[in-house]
Order: structure tokens, then C-alpha cells, then sequence
């Protein structure tokens, strides 16, 4: 069978962000995984305008190119994991915005969250993970919340705490099994 593949999405779009960089920090661990197939997604070059599609995306009559490419997108992955800021305690309009435009695309699939910001992002876990939730999205237990006080140096450059590594690693390994056993419901049959 083949492997699941997950999405590793920044969910931070504005200038001189730290996304990149802590997704970038995901993305090297999982080099060396044979549990799934991984590649970067960024909300920041998808193009996607505050919603503007006429109709509730669970109809999936989509008349915007922009909604139809990230659909396409989307579709393709049977897991995916949230690289998010906390934002004034709460998750990015940029990631809601991204979210809501799909609704099928996103069901039965697993998410792992990557969650970073004074507080190490706990308050935009708890919105994200709520908001998946309705998307029929299944969220592994094992998290990753990175404080940029203590994992990040001045701010900006990721120096992880010693066992955020085996933090990544676990829910790495989370989201690559259930994203795995959630594909069956996906199949016709």
C-alpha cells in the first residue's frame, strides 16, 4: 500500500514571520521517516482572498480558481501538520480563512499541530483543534508547543529544547498511523 502523505503547512502569512523556520525544523525530521511522505505546504503562496466563494464549501461548487487549486491540493493528502503562531490567543485568520474555504477535502484525514508563541501557542491548539474537529479531522494526542523564549534564539532562530525532539518524533509518528487507517474511509467500498 502506499505510504500516507502529509502536508507540513505554515500557517503564518505575514512578513518577517518565524513560520518558515519552525517548519522548516519539522520538515528536516522527517528526512529520515519511512512512515509517510512529507512535503511543505505554505498558506503564504496559495493565494487564498478573505473567503469569497457564494456557497457553503460542503457544497463544492466552487466558481474561484483559487478555491479550486487549493482544492486540488488539499485532496491530495491523507494527513497533514499544522505549523501555527499563536496569535492574541488565538489561531491565524490566515489558517481559519485557508480552512474554511474546503470542507470534503479536509474529511476523515489526521492532523499533528506544531504550535509556537509566547505562551508556546497552547490557546491556538485548543481553537485549531476545535475548528479541525468540525472539518472531521482527527488531531493526535502528542503535540508539539514551542515557546520562543525558550526553543528560539532571539526570537526568530529555532534552537529546540532537547526534548522537543522527541516530542516531533511521537507526533510525527501519531499523524503518519492515523492518517494511514483514515484513508480506508475515504475509499469507495
Amino acid at each position: 500500500m502506499e505510504l500516507p502523505r502529509i502536508a507540513v503547512i505554515t500557517a503564518s502569512t505575514r512578513p518577517a514571520r518565524v513560520g518558515p523556520a519552525v517548519a522548516e525544523w519539522v520538515y528536516a525530521a522527517t528526512a529520515d521517516r519511512t512512515d509517510a511522505t512529507y512535503e511543505q505546504v505554505d498558506l503564504a503562496d496559495q493565494g487564498l482572498p478573505l473567503l469569497d466563494e457564494p456557497e457553503p464549501a460542503a457544497s463544492q461548487h466552487y466558481t474561484k480558481d483559487h478555491t479550486k487549486a487549493w482544492s486540488a491540493l488539499v485532496k491530495q493528502y491523507d494527513g497533514f501538520v499544522f505549523v501555527t503562531p499563536e496569535y492574541n490567543r488565538g489561531l491565524p485568520a490566515a489558517l481559519k480563512n485557508a480552512i474554511d474555504f474546503l470542507y470534503p477535502e479536509w474529511n476523515d484525514k489526521a492532523a499533528g499541530l506544531v504550535v509556537y508563541g509566547s505562551s508556546g501557542g497552547l490557546r491556538a491548539a485548543e481553537q485549531l483543534k476545535s475548528v479541525l474537529g468540525e472539518m472531521q479531522v482527527a488531531t493526535v494526542r502528542a503535540q508539539v508547543s514551542i515557546s520562543i523564549y525558550d526553543d528560539m534564539t532571539d526570537f526568530t532562530t529555532m534552537t529546540p529544547r532537547d526534548y522537543q525532539a522527541g516530542n516531533l518524533a511521537e507526533m510525527l509518528r501519531q499523524t503518519a498511523r492515523w492518517a494511514g487507517a483514515l484513508r480506508t474511509l475515504r475509499q469507495p467500498g
